[in-house]
């Protein structure tokens, strides 16, 4: 599965998200690869989803991919819930 993470600069809080949901993908057994980037270098990129802020995000709502808002990137819990219904949804599809 790959992943895209995105902030403002493109590292420091999108590659600490990346990092946190690769972790939580090993603890359930789901492969993650991806890239931590800024919000312009996401667009066009093929990917199965893309994390980020929920500010940030916002201005990604036209893309053909999921893009999945975090409200507060240092808990880890809402992280893992919403890759795991990120994943969830996947699987039914």
């Amino acid at each position: 599965m790959k992943i895209l993470t995105t902030c403002g600069m493109g590292f420091g809080t999108s590659l600490m998200l990346l990092m946190d949901i690769q972790e939580i993908g090993k603890k359930h057994g789901i492969k993650v690869e991806g890239e931590a980037l800024d919000m312009s270098s996401v667009k066009g990129l093929p990917c199965d989803a893309i994390f980020g802020s929920s500010e940030i995000v916002k201005e990604l709502s036209d893309l053909d991919v999921p893009v999945i808002g975090i409200k507060n990137i240092l808990d880890k819990q809402e992280i893992e819930e919403k890759f795991l219904a990120f994943v969830t949804s996947q699987t039914q599809e």
